[in-house]
């Protein structure tokens, strides 16, 4: 992978592919294969082959038929070369029923994805109005797995009645341990009133810190600036982009 090195705000990608049925051992071979051949992508700076989980948050029980690609990029057309017309992304056609891709810009990151800060630099304004996009992700200390895994799940699934939420998915590197939940918010004064103002969310985020759940974490927010194609036959975010 390329080093992390340019002055532009990093352009980010999150694809969803939705696999096949029958499919479901490639797709599921594919979080070993494909790494090797995204190390040769032109202008692609930082990616990470993510699996998905049932429910729109962390999610103990794995999703095999939803992966996805998260990308930053040097440039908006090596994202373009890549999607529309590299071999990988042919390949990965054939064995799915759709895709769906957002295209985001960071506001600003904190924390760390294996040892890098992949979403710098941020764009220089600060967010005032509109839509937002979040990605929370965190590297699990083994000796915390109970604790994590007994509150958590619950406050995952607050988000399924979650006041202005867009859409969210559950995802991870490695199931149990390395998890992140990407989501879109309607405005930031709704993401807020779920993170700050939820009971539920407010105790996880408590032991997070005093139990120190996390050896890495990275809390980042985006704008989103388009997207295309479906996720569960339907482009979420149509409606605001």
């Amino acid at each position: 992978m390329p080093p992390l090195a340019s002055t532009s705000p990093r352009l980010t990608t999150l694809t969803l592919f939705g696999i096949r049925k029958g499919h479901w051992r490639w797709g599921l071979a594919q979080m070993g294969t494909s790494g090797p051949k995204l190390e040769k992508v032109p202008g692609l700076l930082f990616f990470k082959l993510l699996g998905s989980g049932h429910g729109k948050g962390f999610s103990i029980k794995p999703n095999f038929m939803r992966y996805g690609l998260m990308c930053t990029w040097q440039t908006e057309a090596d994202a373009d070369a890549f999607l529309q017309n590299s071999a990988l992304m042919q390949e990965y056609r054939q064995h799915t029923h759709e895709t769906w891709t957002i295209k985001l810009y960071p506001y600003q990151q904190h924390g760390q994805w294996d040892g890098q800060e992949p979403f710098n630099p941020t764009l220089p304004e600060k967010h005032t109005s509109g839509p937002i996009a979040v990605l929370t992700r965190a590297s699990i200390n083994w000796r915390a797995l109970p604790g994590f895994w007994r509150f958590v799940p619950s406050t995952s699934k607050a988000l399924e009645n979650a006041e202005g939420l867009i859409c969210s998915i559950g995802l991870g590197e490695l199931p149990f341990i390395r998890q992140a939940t990407f989501s879109v918010w309607e405005s930031v004064e709704a993401m807020k009133n779920f993170a700050y103002k939820s009971p539920l969310h407010q105790e996880v985020m408590r032991r997070t810190r005093s139990e120190n759940w996390y050896s890495e974490e990275l809390f980042a927010r985006f704008k989103p600036v388009a997207s295309e194609g479906t996720w569960n036959g339907a482009d979420p975010t149509a409606s605001i982009l």
